[in-house]
This record gives C-alpha cells, structure tokens and sequence, in this order.
C-alpha cells in the first residue's frame, strides 16, 4: 500500500534537477501554492494530455500564484524534447533515482497488459504556502483532472484569504 502524504502534513521535502539542469526543491515554493504532479513516461498519450492540460491552465495558476511542476522518471534531455515537442510551459523534473516519488508514495506495482512493474502511480498533490498538502489526487485519470485541481485551488484560497489573509 503505498504511503501518501496527507492533507494538513507537511510537504515531503525534495530536491531534484530540472529539464534545464537546474536543482528545485520544495523550499524554492515558500509562501506559495504549489502544483506537484507525478506522471509515469513523457510523450505518451494520457501524460502529454495532463501536460498540455496544465499548460493550457498555466495563466489562471499563475493568476492564483501557484508553480505547475512536473514529476517523472525521465532524464533531463528527455524533459527537454518533450516540452519543445509539446510547447510546454511547464517545469518538469527528472526523478530518474525515483526519490521524490518514494517520498510522495507514488512509486509503486503497476499492471500493464498482463505485466507487474514498479512506476509511477499518476498523482497530484495541491501544496500550500506553508508547505502543507493541501489536497491530494491519487490515481489520476486525466480526463478533466487540471480543471479539477484548478477548482479546488481557487476554492482553497478563497477560504484561506477570508481565514488566514494568504495572497
């Protein structure tokens, strides 16, 4: 069974490198909304859909002053090819070691076609600005997932504002 973070824990911590080389971590998103979501393989069918999804979505996010990240055994140069396949605008990061998916207990028994595997279980995870799960997403299917993260989003920060004065 695997160990998901849950809402009102702190973030599991992260730092990994992104399409551009660069390290990312969850301390790079303080005091801001984060999008986290963990997607099995680039340029495949429901994972280039998610991703062109959050794209499309990018400004009302960043409307709501939340980063868009995405998580995925893939290296680097991978990530590259597929956001300039895609014209992506989003940040992608190379967990090829599966750490950060461990962390987030995404990594785990797949079945395709007959075949057990170990990968990674679709997941988003809505991270607040003090580093709290907001919201989780589990087994994900795509198919008006970004709207619903979107949703829950700006549901959240209505409320935070009213609550706790978040920007």
């Amino acid at each position: 069974m695997s160990n998901f973070p849950k809402i009102g824990e702190p973030a599991p911590n992260f730092a990994a490198k992104n399409q551009k080389g660069e390290t990312v971590s969850l301390s790079d998103f303080n005091a801001q909304w984060l999008v986290l979501y963990f997607y099995p393989k680039d340029n495949t069918p429901g994972c280039t859909t998610e991703a062109i999804d959050f794209t499309h979505h990018q400004a009302e996010f960043d409307a709501l002053g939340a980063t868009i990240i995405g998580v995925s055994p893939d290296s680097e140069k991978s990530h590259c090819k597929f956001i300039e396949k895609h014209h992506l605008s989003l940040q992608l990061i190379s967990d090829e070691d599966h750490q950060v998916a461990e962390a987030y207990g995404v990594w785990g028994l797949k079945k395709f076609m007959g075949k057990e595997y170990m990968g990674i279980i679709r997941s988003t995870f809505l991270i607040d600005p003090d580093g709290k799960v907001a919201e989780t997403w589990t087994k994900v299917k795509v198919k008006n997932h970004v709207e619903g993260v979107l949703n829950k989003l700006q549901e959240l920060k209505g409320n935070s504002q009213q609550t706790l004065g978040y920007p």
